[in-house]
Order: structure tokens, then C-alpha cells, then sequence
């Protein structure tokens, strides 16, 4: 769709979310592909100028939606929160399977709304552990609304208390840019995003 049409099936997901958390529910098969609209900020940075004029009643409304908090959290995903197409994760998968894997622990570093589980091989989800880790709270919150079953923590990857050598595999399409996350273990790389998420994910995987 448009750019106008996303941003509204965005408008449209926070709007369910906040109604399916009120009312202590999970979503029906319905609302879950209202849910799964969901694409976030990484191409609609206009929505976020105060002086880009035709944007304005997007802008008031996604402002009345959440909280400054949680507007600050989803400005800063306009940088990297680009998801990914679902012929993609398929080839990825593909691959993964070509290469061997069957079922095991998954590690999701960068989940987004949770494409790269909604769009595992049934029987590999199905025999599989799955951990997955956002740091926007309303992405995260959309995530948990799709994929209840799943392990998925709303906080940054350098946060996040995971053990080492734990996964067999981390699949994802993590984030990029020239910023640095702070992580004092790998302070002496001075990795900037996306090399610090290659790094930080081959520590959690075991050997092989």
C-alpha cells in the first residue's frame, strides 16, 4: 500500500492492542491479520515532523496513542526498523534446513513484529524453543499479541540476560547503521550496530 495506508494500518494495530491489553484477551484469527499489518516507522519518518503539514492528522493521532515515552521509543525505530519481506525469510529458512536444522533453540536478536517466527517451517516451530528480543515497547507488545507461546523480552539486545553458547541457531535481519551500542563486553571493538549484533549473537550460540 501507500505510505498513508501503512502508517493507517499502523494507527489501526496500536489501537487493537491497546483494546486487546484493556480487555485481557488474545485476538481472534481477525484481528491477528490486523495485528500482523503492523509495519512499523522505519519507512514513515515524516510522521514524526512537526512542520511536514500533510502528515499532521496521522502525527495528532498516533500523539493521543501513546505516550511520550513510548513516542520517543518509536521515533527512534525511523533509523532501522525496516521489516522484512516474507520471500526473504522463506530463502533463509530454506537454507537453514538445507544446511540441516530440523528443530532446536532459536534466538530472534532484532524481532520486529515476529516475521521470522509467523513465517517458520510449521514443524520446526512446532519442536522448537524460541527467544526474541525488541527494544520498541509497542512492537514488542504486538509481538507477544501474535506469538504468545514464544520467549520474547521487551528490551535492547546489549541488555539482555542470555547464556552463552545456549542456541543452536540466531536468524534475523538485524539492525544497521553507524551507531555504537554501549556493551562493555565488547567496549575494546567499538562495533557499531549491525557488526556488534553479528558479534553479540555468536556468543550465544554453542559450537557448530
Amino acid at each position: 500500500g501507500s505510505l498513508k495506508q501503512k502508517c493507517r494500518d499502523n494507527l489501526a494495530a496500536i489501537e487493537l492492542l491497546q483494546r486487546l491489553e484493556q480487555e485481557g484477551r488474545a485476538p481472534t484469527d481477525e484481528e491477528r491479520r490486523m495485528l500482523v499489518r503492523y509495519v512499523g516507522w522505519g519507512g514513515l519518518p515524516q510522521v514524526f515532523d512537526q512542520w511536514n503539514e500533510p502528515w499532521k492528522e496521522e502525527r495528532e493521532r498516533l500523539e493521543q496513542l501513546l505516550t511520550p515515552d513510548e513516542l520517543d521509543s518509536a521515533r527512534a525505530t525511523t533509523l532501522n526498523a525496516h521489516y522484512t519481506a516474507p520471500v526473504v525469510i522463506r530463502a533463509m529458512y530454506t537454507l537453514l534446513e538445507h544446511l540441516g536444522f530440523a528443530r532446536g533453540r532459536l534466538l530472534e536478536p532484532a524481532l520486529g513484529l515476529g516475521h521470522f517466527i509467523g513465517l517458520m517451517p510449521d514443524d520446526m516451530h512446532a519442536r522448537s524453543l524460541i527467544t526474541g528480543i525488541e527494544i520498541d515497547s509497542i512492537t514488542a507488545r504486538l509481538a507477544q499479541m501474535l506469538y504468545p507461546d514464544a520467549d520474547l523480552r521487551h528490551q535492547p539486545f546489549e541488555e539482555s540476560q542470555l547464556a552463552d553458547g545456549f542456541y543452536d541457531v540466531a536468524i534475523s535481519n538485524i539492525p544497521f547503521g553507524d551507531f555504537t551500542p554501549y556493551d562493555p563486553r565488547f567496549k575494546a571493538w567499538k562495533f557499531v550496530i549491525h557488526d556488534y549484533f553479528f558479534a553479540a549473537a555468536l556468543d550465544k550460540v554453542r559450537p557448530g
